[in-house]
């Protein structure tokens, strides 16, 4: 630093050029002002053209560590003033508005209305002075609603209030919240929880209930708790019943659907989880309406105790799921065009989950690999409706039977 400066305009080239990558950086600013000075002073600066002074300024930026920008400002401080120093002022600084009393003022409001919303205590502060004439006020009567949080921020506030906020959620990041699309392909499931209530503050069973939005294919499984232990063997096992190989797993935003094992589960079968978006309640309709119009009418709104759980699974998987699919007529939305550009929903068309699959164009590349049409065409006349309604019920008799004999003993 002490000779650099009187280097010749051979030597910075040949300097540059052999330092290539390696940089400089000087620890004292007050230094980098004098070496700087003399540098350019040596240099005789204001007579060089272009290309030397272009030579020159990267010569002190490599020497000094500092920025292009930092450069020019030294430079130009020379070539006006004839020196270079170093310069650290505060800036421009807005005025200070609000003093340290009304700082004290807003906590004293705040502290006695438990803290409102910045537009609620703006009307506040507006009100103590115009309405009741307090002159303490005639400052922050003028205040912004968004400056009144720039004031709870100061030191002198938050030594005065000590407010408490309860603890947050934390909104989890698994599944995108917005509604699937299946476009017409079978596979994307709408699933919900149907509790089969409280009895003397014992939890009755959880019925899970999952339809295809397409074909209205509907399995449904039970499991004695909601938690991640005992949910995620019900799901593995229900997505299995399935004909046709599932894309997507819509839920609403509950716990037991958005957790890390399940969402591990349907990252490992290449299922898409989605979940309802707020205010929009008919993003888990279907789900909704045969929770009502299927679970609830055949096993009621009594308590049934967690303890037959796996017996209600086994009913559902060997009796109650094959009727539904296979036997029981639902009605197929058609969509019109009304007055407006609204559309409504009429039906006409009432057909089996199965009938609606096998209506499908493509059908044989949906199914599972393992499964064949003969072998649903065979599963779908094995028993006319009546007679598998008939065997559901009888199965579904000598299970609550079984209810009955447990709460006896």
């Amino acid at each position: 630093m002490k000779v650099g400066e009187r280097l010749s305009r051979d030597q910075i080239q040949a300097f540059l050029d052999g330092s290539g990558d390696i940089g400089f950086a000087a620890s004292c600013p007050t230094a980098v002002c004098e070496w700087t000075k003399a540098m350019l002073c040596e240099q005789e600066y204001a007579g060089l053209g272009r290309k030397g002074k272009g030579l020159v300024r990267r010569y002190i930026a490599k020497m000094t560590g500092r920025s292009r920008a930092q450069v020019t400002r030294m430079i130009r401080q020379y070539i006006e003033a004839g020196t270079v120093q170093n310069r650290r002022g505060r800036g421009q600084r807005f005025r200070t508005l609000y003093t340290t009393a009304d700082t004290v003022l807003l906590a004293e409001v705040d502290e006695a209305h438990q803290r409102l919303s910045g537009p609620a205590t703006q009307k506040i502060l507006y009100r103590e002075f115009y309405e009741f004439a307090d002159v303490r006020f005639e400052r922050l009567a003028a205040i912004s609603s968004a400056h009144i949080y720039n004031l709870r921020k100061r030191r002198s506030y938050r030594q005065r209030v000590l407010h408490f906020e309860k603890t947050r959620p934390t909104p989890a990041a698994i599944g995108e919240r917005r509604r699937p699309e299946p476009g017409g392909r079978p596979g994307y499931l709408r699933v919900d929880t149907v509790h089969q209530g409280d009895f003397e503050g014992v939890k009755g069973v959880y019925h899970i209930n999952a339809v295809d939005e397409v074909t209205q294919w509907q399995i449904v499984g039970a499991a004695p708790r909601i938690s991640e232990a005992y949910l995620k063997p019900v799901l593995e096992q229900m997505l299995e019943q399935f004909p046709f190989r599932i894309r997507g797993f819509h839920s609403d935003n509950g716990s037991e659907y958005i957790n890390g094992p399940i969402a591990t589960m349907l990252n490992k079968l290449l299922i898409e989880q989605t979940k309802s978006r707020p205010r929009h309640s008919n993003d888990n309709g279907l789900a909704e309406a045969k929770n009502g119009a299927v679970i609830r009418k055949h096993m009621g709104f009594d308590h049934i105790g967690s303890e037959h759980a796996g017996l209600i699974d086994s009913f559902y998987r060997e009796h109650f799921n094959p009727y539904l699919n296979f036997h029981r007529p639902c009605a197929v939305p058609e969509l019109v065009q009304i007055k407006g550009g609204k559309t409504e929903r009429i039906y006409k068309w009432y057909a089996t989950p199965w009938e609606i699959l096998r209506q499908l164009p493509g059908l044989a590349g949906y199914l599972r690999p393992e499964l064949t049409l003969e072998q649903l065409e065979r599963t779908a006349g094995a028993l006319s409706d009546t007679g598998a309604a008939k065997k559901m019920k009888t199965a579904k008799d000598k299970l609550f039977a079984r209810f009955a004999q447990r709460k006896t003993a």
